[in-house]
């Protein structure tokens, strides 16, 4: 499978490329405005518990299900690195929403297609299971602050009680290189979208 890369500068208008063998899918920030309906905080988890997802302020009006299960890359060169600082999720219309939120400005990711879940590093399983596993890479970010703090508390494994998104997982702030996994119930289609003012990934992926 080829993949189709994309450079992408943040003066220019957001674009991703989707691509899988020739074909590619071309998407920019929904025309329904800025995405606002993803919960307001950052999913934490207090000591052996498993966060609930907050329900969504509003429905996405005129946003229907994303349609293309094409993997996405996008390759973006930035001077600081910027900092995960929280994952929040909610269930919409046809679909459920993962958003990453970040401090600083939006760095390059993949969204690709994994036969499972291992942790950064170590190499070790995760220890979740489900139909289908999208693994989102981000780079180059960190999820710590210098001296060592995690940026992203909680989890590693939050539990999300949605649609078809069953978990989302923190997999590896290690070198430059944040990755998320998203355990589904099915394999189904999917869309990243970025958004700033902050700046984040909005990753909606079909019931």
């Amino acid at each position: 499978m080829n993949r189709t890369l994309v450079s992408l500068a943040l003066v220019s208008p957001f674009l991703l490329a989707v691509g899988c063998g020739s074909a590619t899918q071309t998407a920019t920030p929904s025309s329904a405005g800025p995405v606002t309906t993803a919960p307001a905080d950052p999913v934490t988890t207090p000591p052996a518990a498993s966060p609930t997802p907050s329900t969504p302020s509003a429905v996405v009006a005129g946003l229907l299900p994303p349609t293309s299960t094409k993997e996405v890359e996008v390759d973006r060169s930035i001077d600081t690195q910027p900092t995960v600082t929280g994952a929040r999720f909610g269930k919409h219309k046809g679909f459920d929403r993962v958003v990453i939120d970040f401090k600083g400005d939006l760095p390059g990711y993949t969204a690709r297609w994994v036969p499972k879940l291992v942790q950064d590093g170590s190499g070790d399983p995760v220890d979740v299971k489900g139909g289908a596993y999208l693994q989102l890479t981000i780079t180059p970010a960190v999820a710590h602050t210098e001296a060592g703090k995690p940026t992203w508390t909680g989890g590693p494994i939050f539990q999300t009680k949605l649609g078809n998104v069953r978990n989302v997982v923190k997999m590896g702030d290690f070198e430059g290189v944040v990755s998320v996994g998203v355990v589904l119930g099915r394999k189904a289609p999917f869309r990243v979208l970025e958004q700033k003012n902050p700046y984040r990934l909005v990753v909606d992926i079909a019931h």
